[in-house]
């Protein structure tokens, strides 16, 4: 017989646990299921793990450059990378065992560790112990997808999560991938002192993002000595360049394939993903979707922001809705690249006519008085509505500026009301009102 309870959350991923925690406080018995690590990806393998080792990469990058600034480091610089990933391990596991904690501690939620799969649209096992609810919430995330890469199963390999287990330097990293996760990656072990090779086999980088924006990061990485091969053919693992270490990183694939799914009526699309409508509910009445195994955000604020959508409708009686939300980002290279809205490309599609501006971090001060110029501001708007329809800030600070432009683009308010704001000086975001000064009419694609 099933233990009763009044919701389910399966996982511990950015959502589930803070929605646990709301379900319980407002009276209801719930139950939160992790198979593994309390925190998910971003804790465990992603954003806090990452961002650390990118951190001190940082670090020993800035070291090197110590003499430009009129810093003598005298014996010049080394890297301890057990100290390093001992770093990691503390900043990463103060959040899991964080995490772990408040859900233990809160009234009303049931801890329960195991893998649950589903034996009905309400049911689920964990292990032995078979639990149900009328509201059920999966938030199961996603996990490094391999490619179907002939030989690549006789070829040690990492991926981004077993990449954290290293204590030693890798000699010579070859890196198949050229996105958001291959590049911090990348960048990160090269100022660690690796040799690195990216292997691409698409025409760019980043192929999601704006060519400009793509030319100017392989700038960025080759002026490194970061090796980067695109357009690269692949016929089998014997085709990629040797090296030390290989790590895969080609995309991601949601953790829905083990879930007992087919004894429901929830519904994937043919890559995985739990289909859910406008307000992350699934095709089986009263079971949700939330966080990378929905398909419909591949970061940590599109998972927290499927919590704030479903908690905003069943308990505070406010309809919010996924496609409320504007496309925001960060990619953590460095300099970072903050993005909002529309690209160049969906713009185009758009038929829209629209102003565009765009200025080299060399005419920003602050970004030239701290010896960092590499890449661009740039923004778009509509000719008409005079609102802002997309914005690319690749450069120090990027990742905060995008921030401003954000802000007024969730407002719907015209470009000219950030035009005529007062920014502080000196920053990076005090150029935003020069540079909205600069908008100019975009000629139409060819037809």
């Amino acid at each position: 017989m099933a233990t009763a309870f009044d919701a389910i959350v399966i996982g511990t991923g950015q959502s589930g646990p803070s929605l646990a925690v709301r379900l319980a406080n407002s009276g209801r018995k719930v139950a939160i299921i992790e198979r593994q690590f309390f925190g998910g990806t971003c804790v465990n393998t992603g954003c806090i793990p990452t961002k650390t080792l990118v951190a001190s990469a940082r670090t020993a990058w800035v070291a090197r450059r110590a003499a430009d600034y009129g810093v003598i480091i005298p014996g010049g610089i080394t890297m301890d990378m057990t100290k390093v990933k001992a770093r990691k391990d503390y900043v990463s596991g103060l959040s899991r065992t964080g995490v772990e904690s408040w859900l233990r501690t809160t009234s009303g939620c049931t801890v329960i560790q195991g893998h649950a799969r589903f034996v009905s649209d309400h049911e689920v096992e964990v292990d032995a112990q078979r639990l149900s609810a009328s509201q059920i919430f999966i938030n199961v995330g996603g996990r490094a997808a391999i490619p179907p890469l002939p030989g690549l199963d006789r070829v040690p390999y990492r991926t981004n999560s077993t990449i954290l287990d290293l204590e030693t330097l890798p000699e010579h990293l070859v890196v198949l991938g050229g996105s958001y996760i291959a590049l911090e990656f990348a960048q990160m072990y090269r100022r660690f002192g690796s040799r690195v090779t990216v292997v691409e086999r698409g025409p760019r980088l980043m192929s999601r993002e704006d060519e400009d924006v793509s030319q100017a990061i392989l700038e960025i990485f080759r002026a490194e000595e970061i090796e980067v091969s695109l357009n690269a053919t692949l016929g089998s693992a014997d085709d990629l360049p040797r090296g030390s270490h290989l790590l895969i990183a080609t995309g991601r694939r949601p953790n829905t394939d083990d879930l007992g799914l087919e004894q429901t009526t929830i519904a994937r699309d043919d890559r995985g993903f739990i289909r859910v409508d406008d307000e992350l509910r699934t095709s089986a009445p009263g079971v949700w979707a939330i966080g990378d195994c929905n398909g419909r955000g591949a970061f940590t604020h599109t998972s927290y922001n499927d919590y704030e959508i479903v908690a905003a409708n069943l308990l505070d009686g406010d309809r919010r809705r996924v496609s409320d939300r504007i496309t925001a980002y960060a990619v953590y290279i460095d300099p970072p690249l903050g993005r909002a809205g529309m690209t160049d490309a969906e713009i185009a599609r758009s038929g829209r006519k629209v102003l565009r501006a765009k200025r080299p971090m060399t005419k920003v001060s602050r970004a030239f008085e701290k010896g960092e110029t590499q890449g661009f501001m740039k923004i778009t708007v509509d000719a008409e509505t005079r609102q802002i329809l997309g914005a690319a800030i690749l450069g120090v600070e990027g990742d905060e500026v995008i921030h401003c432009i954000l802000d007024v683009m969730y407002t719907r308010a015209p470009y000219t009301v950030l035009q005529r704001a007062m920014h502080i000086h000196p920053t990076v975001s005090e150029l935003i009102p020069t540079l909205l000064g600069e908008l100019k009419e975009v000629a139409p694609p060819p037809t």
